[in-house]
């Protein structure tokens, strides 16, 4: 009987029409189309087209800060959007990050960059996922912030570095640029991973973690 409390708690019926706009708003939208921008970036990438893939994660990358803005501005955070958003740019980071990997360029991406940078993201979503369902926030602190910030910079001049490699940027030539950038990527990484499983250290340490009061993060939503 308690079980089935719980679940009608949870589902309260059919789809109606204000269901689906609650879901369908335009920040949902938008992380939807950016999926299927990602699935051409990719793509692209594979093909070479750096030129085109550079523009392509512009566009993308500048959508993800237009969701998150218009979601505050309009009051339109959703659970949905909660889980869409941060899985799109996780799929983009980490596919641009394993693409771009282990070539000879000298702006490419080291292949360990890559496996530290999936690694990260799949350990911080599990905690993320299991702290949320014991009723803690786990929003996006100054770091995860900073982290996505550089390794969206270091996804566009890789990508700006294959495409023109005799640029040259405040007398930095690209592919020192994309190096630079890359390290700094990385480095944030490491570090806001670091932070977040301290944050998280009761769920990791102790039994039963749900009886206890977890941390509260009261940062803003976005890219953990």
């Amino acid at each position: 009987m308690e079980i089935a409390k719980k679940n009608s708690d949870c589902f309260t019926g059919p789809l109606n029409t204000t269901t689906l706009s609650a879901i369908w708003t335009v920040p949902n939208m938008l992380s939807v189309m950016r999926l299927l921008l990602a699935i051409v970036l990719f793509f692209l990438i594979q093909l070479g087209f750096f030129s085109v893939a550079a523009v392509l994660f512009l566009v993308a990358a500048s959508t993800d800060w237009i969701d998150g803005w218009w979601a505050r501005y309009f009051k339109q955070v959703s659970r949905l959007g909660r889980i869409l958003d941060p899985l799109v740019d996780k799929v983009i980071v980490c596919g641009c990050f394993i693409l771009l990997a282990g070539d000879e360029d000298p702006s490419s991406i080291a292949p360990w960059m890559a496996v530290v940078v999936v690694l990260r993201e799949l350990i911080v979503t599990a905690v993320r996922a299991e702290m949320e369902r014991c009723g803690s926030d786990f929003s996006a602190g100054f770091s995860g912030k900073l982290k996505m910030l550089l390794q969206c910079a270091a996804i566009g001049i890789v990508l700006a570095a294959r495409a023109q490699p005799d640029w040259v940027l405040a007398g930095i030539g690209v592919e020192q640029a994309a190096q630079v950038t890359t390290w700094a990527a990385v480095a944030a990484t490491i570090y806001s991973g670091v932070e977040y499983l301290f944050r998280a250290r009761i769920l990791l340490l102790t039994q039963n973690v749900c009886d206890k009061k977890l941390p509260v993060d009261h940062a803003s939503e976005g890219e953990a």
